[in-house]
């Protein structure tokens, strides 16, 4: 393998003809710099998903209220109903497994129209009414101030917390919102907080940076809406499945307010756990399949390789008959043929695999400008993948040139010379 005259040889055959040289090493660079770039994009759509997720509780489950679809003691099918505060204090009694719960209340106006107000500036937001246990479910940085409290709560403090959105929109830029007051729906709030959101899950729509939450209690006396919930989520305890929680739930809602055990579509909800999953399922498709495609690719480009190896063994019949004739052994004839196809597939191989990483380097670099919001970041491979491929070049070199080298080491020196005179 280190012999200098080998690689001599090895050289001057492939600038015998370049351009045969270039298009055999093209198939190899291709499948390889395919193989790159298809799995840089599918973990940027992983790191993409998954950092949008990846702070919220997997535990846990959120529940909403549906029109009934089937008519059960009495009542009508279509019927409206709701969550009331009674329930919540139900669940914790008679579910153990249950670790944190927070109903949420959404406030009036929250799609329609300029709903806050400050001075001369306005804004349409998603007006929230939160417990503190909520943030433990879905996490929120203050960037200043604070998050709401359970003495918020208790004395219903009229207070709130902002998106920075909502700061951009109601406050100079060099003003301190912390301990101003913003009126919405007609009702003076002071500013505690500016948070920032770990997530990007939302269930009223809008982006979540455009939020103002104040406590749950204070919205319902505030804006008269009785003990009505519209809302509320859950996380399991350690090692208790969401999903079998989920239905407990459901029987424990749907008995509470005569609501049929078999109608499916009266409680909505959404099951993070499932969900997550789903997509770690997904992603490792998505890999599986990357490497499937890629490989294929690479091994059309390994085949033209291997059968550009048998052209170049045609062509130098006569050559191998003489080193044959010589004392060559058929190992160092093997040897030669497959150090020349490996060193073909890996530096093929090599500028596509540095091409890709570099690409995807690139394309980083100018999705770090998006923002949070973009479902696609940092494309990238790992250490362990770049060392897989390049382990796959060597084999796929080793596997192009094996073939045309038994063939030629099967060519008898004698019939070698007769063959290339004729």
């Amino acid at each position: 393998m280190f012999d200098l005259d080998l690689w001599k040889e090895i050289i001057s055959a492939l600038k015998k003809n370049r351009l045969r040289s270039f298009m055999t090493a093209f198939g190899v660079f291709w499948g390889i710099f395919m193989l790159i770039i298809m799995s840089g994009a599918g973990k940027a759509l992983e790191n993409g998903i998954m950092d949008g997720i990846k702070s919220f509780a997997t535990n846990s489950a959120f529940f909403w209220t549906e029109r009934t679809s089937k008519p059960h003691k009495g009542f009508q099918r279509g019927r409206n109903w709701n969550y009331e505060n009674s329930d919540m204090e139900y669940i914790k009694a008679h579910i153990n497994d249950v670790e944190y719960l927070s109903p949420r209340l959404f406030g009036p106006n929250t799609y329609s129209g300029d709903n806050t107000i400050r001075d001369e500036k306005s804004g349409a937001f998603n007006i929230t009414g939160d417990y503190p246990d909520y943030f433990k479910i879905d996490p929120w940085t203050p960037v200043k101030g604070r998050l709401l409290n359970e003495i918020d709560i208790l004395q219903n403090r009229k207070v709130c917390i902002i998106g920075k959105r909502v700061e951009e929109v109601l406050f100079e830029k060099e003003e301190d919102p912390i301990g101003e007051y913003i009126k919405i729906n007609g009702v003076y709030f002071q500013v505690v907080g500016v948070v920032h959101p770990e997530t990007r899950i939302t269930f009223n729509g809008g982006q979540k940076n455009e939020a103002i939450m104040i406590p749950f209690s204070t919205m319902q006396r505030t804006y008269n809406m009785g003990d009505v919930v519209h809302f509320f989520s859950v996380t399991s305890q350690s090692g208790v499945p969401v999903s079998g929680l989920e239905n407990r739930l459901k029987e424990l809602l749907k008995a509470r307010h005569h609501v049929a055990p078999d109608d499916m579509q009266a409680i909505g909800s959404f099951n993070l756990e499932v969900e997550y999953i789903k997509y770690k399922g997904l992603f490792s498709g998505i890999q599986i399949l990357t490497w499937i495609v890629g490989i294929g690719t690479l091994l059309a480009g390994v085949i033209g390789v291997s059968n550009i190896m048998m052209v170049i063994i045609r062509e130098r019949t006569q050559e191998i008959g003489i080193q044959r004739a010589i004392g060559a052994t058929p190992g160092k004839v093997m040897l030669h043929i497959v150090t020349e196809s490996v060193f073909l597939t890996v530096m093929a191989g090599y500028v596509g695999l540095t091409l890709g990483v570099g690409l995807l380097e690139l394309l980083n670099m100018a999705l770090e400008s998006g923002g949070d919001e973009i479902f696609f970041r940092r494309p990238e491979i790992s250490f362990k993948m770049a060392v897989s491929a390049l382990t796959v070049l060597v084999f796929s070199g080793i596997f192009a040139g094996f073939i045309p080298a038994r063939r030629a080491v099967r060519i008898k020196p004698i019939d070698a010379i007769r063959e290339e005179k004729t």
